[in-house]
């Protein structure tokens, strides 16, 4: 059952359960999704193949019925089998390609005191928003744009500072300690400093320290890192690895009890902060998302982490400042939420190191010691290159597109998020001169335990717009590109609703597969498919992450020839953070972007033009039908 705040009337009773939709319904859908993405033949076959999946009697029912039976015995039929798909089960490392990173404003510290002063401010406001949780104190959050209004489930807040990402062979584990508090251990997070990683108790005496006494604290760590001659090698970087590789590194390492003992002091902590050295980079924008992204390799700060914790809050002396999060525990949103609930509680409550009492006798940080041997110095040789690799790889760019932003698209009576979108298919489109898989995560906190699915924005509709701003330019008046445009705006609004309400087609077709998979059939023709395998590459994937103060979201693409594009919009801008691999020959971050903003002005211009011919036919007596409003 969700956590929902007690005193809020709608929030009360527990959400409704995710849908099945119909297989009838998912089978059209996911035709009409591929068809013009694919060439003719292999659409023809795959129809073929769809419709024998899907007959009466077949196999699609016999596993509709078996869901539908998993939805009856369980709180999400879903979420176990998404989280391993999607997460679990993927073997690539997780800077760039899994975790999305918060870049927070650039600070400037006069000294290294300056920096220490600010961590610690934020970690007294880490402690005060984990207290609300941990009371159950938060409010609930309400659906805003399509469908605003409905609670939403708070489930994933609940695993911010408790969980942890084990790297296995084969899979992930994701291990969620049931209620830390109650534990014997006194709570602690873990600081990395110099590429060491130390242990600051936060309860000590049966009283959680002060802001004073956590500057005091990190003031010791800081010290203690300063000794070159105790200094350890970077374990962080192991973390870094591919999973397979870390998750055979650590049953090397966990043969020495010390090495245990370190593990499981990480394994169980609130969160990790990292005191970042100086990388020497002029903090531009896309700079600071490139260092938040993999800490600059192993020559900068890259050691500096440890990617299985979920929150790990990055300090560096240079201003350059942020949150990293291991996604599988929870969705943007929820990373958003608590990093504007500390940058609120940062600049709103003034630092308590005056007035706060100290707690005398604190026992001193705890540096974590390891047990290292010639073969783990050879694994951390391999991860440290391969990072290396990741980061001469990622091509990254921030761009703030300023001529306009939501508020103009909004006075178009357009969905914001529809229109972006659409403006993203054009950019790929005159870049590559076709369309492809897009994913674009949508939340389905509407249910229990809801994550996210996807809304395929690569629609026929959008298809038949950006051919008439590319292609079909000069044969088309205003007014058909203006009804290709209200055609794409609406049919990406109605997948977004049928997203939300579960109703979609992705978590479906998994469910059928995985279902298929438990009762060990043999795979449906429609999962070993071409037009399957091809429709779940997401060359494009994107995701809208607003923020209501000064930050941002990035993260990598999820394919080697693919573009990660994450968009604040704003009410004068959209800010636009595009990633890409350099091996990649097929992509260009700076090419995309400079594609993006001119179809943005083209699509603006469009309006315009049709704004006034509408205005001029209703003033001549014609009056031109209103296109009818598409949400916010």
């Amino acid at each position: 059952m969700p956590i929902l705040e007690k005193d809020t009337p709608k929030g009360r009773g527990v959400l409704p359960k995710v849908p099945v939709p119909p297989l009838k319904q998912t089978l059209d859908m996911y035709l009409k999704c591929v068809q013009h993405l694919v060439k003719e033949e292999h659409f023809k076959k795959t129809k073929g193949i769809v419709e024998k999946f899907g007959a009466p009697g077949g196999t699609g029912e016999e596993l509709q019925k078996k869901l539908l039976e998993r939805r009856d015995k369980t709180t999400n039929w879903v979420y176990d089998y998404w989280l391993e798909d999607m997460y679990l089960n993927n073997r690539l490392a997780l800077p760039v390609n899994s975790s999305p990173v918060m870049v927070f404003p650039k600070q400037t510290f006069r000294d290294r005191k300056d920096t220490l002063r600010f961590a610690a401010h934020l970690i007294t406001g880490v402690l005060e928003y984990k207290a609300l949780i941990d009371a159950q104190a938060l409010p609930v959050d309400y659906a805003r744009g399509q469908l605003a209004g409905t609670p939403l489930c708070m489930q994933q807040y609940y695993r911010l500072f408790n969980s942890y990402r084990l790297p296995g062979l084969k899979r992930d584990t994701l291990k969620i300690q049931k209620n830390p508090a109650s534990s014997s251990e006194p709570e602690h997070i873990i600081v990395a400093c110099k590429n060491q990683f130390y242990v600051l108790d936060v309860v000590a005496h049966n009283k959680q320290l002060s802001e004073i006494d956590v500057l005091a604290q990190l003031e010791k760590i800081t010290k203690m890192a300063e000794n070159a001659e105790e200094r350890l090698p970077p374990f962080g970087l192991l973390t870094s690895d591919g999973r397979t590789e870390w998750a055979q590194a650590r049953d090397v390492l966990t043969k020495d009890p010390t090495n245990r003992e370190s593990l499981a002091l990480i394994e169980s902590c609130l969160c990790v902060v990292c005191l970042d050295e100086p990388s020497g980079l002029e903090p531009t924008d896309t700079n600071r998302a490139l260092l938040m992204l993999h800490g600059g390799g192993h020559g900068k700060n890259g050691a500096n982490r440890w990617y299985d914790k979920p929150m790990q809050f990055v300090v560096g002396t240079d201003g350059v400042c942020g949150v990293v999060c291991e996604h599988s525990p929870f969705e943007g949103i929820v990373m958003v939420q608590c990093s504007e609930y500390l940058i609120k509680y940062m600049t709103g409550s003034p630092s308590k190191l005056v007035r706060s009492s100290s707690i005398t006798d604190l026992p001193p940080p705890r540096r974590l010691l390891w047990k290292c041997d010639p073969h783990l110095q050879g694994l951390l040789a391999a991860s440290a290159d391969r990072l290396q690799r990741l980061v001469n790889n990622l091509d990254m760019d921030v761009h703030k597109f300023k001529v306009y932003g939501k508020e103009f698209i909004k006075k178009q009576k357009m969905s914001p998020d529809a229109y972006i979108q659409i403006a993203l298919q054009l950019a790929f489109y005159r870049c590559n001169g076709r369309l492809v898989s897009t994913y674009e995560s949508a939340s389905i906190r509407r249910f229990q335990e809801g994550r996210v699915d996807n809304i395929r924005s690569a629609t026929p509709e959008a298809l038949a717009f950006v051919k008439s701003m590319t292609d079909e330019r000069a044969n088309l008046t205003d007014s058909e590109k203006m009804k290709r445009l209200w055609d794409a705006i609406h049919a990406q609004t109605h997948y977004t609703v049928a997203a939300i309400t579960g109703m979609a087609i992705d978590n479906h077709l998994l469910g059928l597969r995985e279902i298929a998979k438990e009762l060990n059939l043999e795979k449906p023709e429609i999962f070993s498919d071409e037009t399957y395998l091809t429709s779940n590459q997401f060359i494009l994937s994107t995701s809208q992450v607003p923020t209501t103060v000064e930050m941002f979201c990035c993260y990598g693409p999820v394919v080697p020839n693919g573009y990660g594009a994450c968009y604040n919009p704003q009410a004068d801008h959209v800010l636009f953070c595009v990633s890409s691999f350099r091996e990649s020959t097929e992509t260009c971050s700076a090419v995309f972007v400079k594609a993006l903003e001119e179809g943005l002005l083209e699509i603006r211009d469009l309006c315009n033009r049709g704004g006034a011919a509408a205005l001029k036919a209703s003033d001549s007596g014609q009056g031109a039908s209103q296109p009818r409003k598409a949400g916010k």
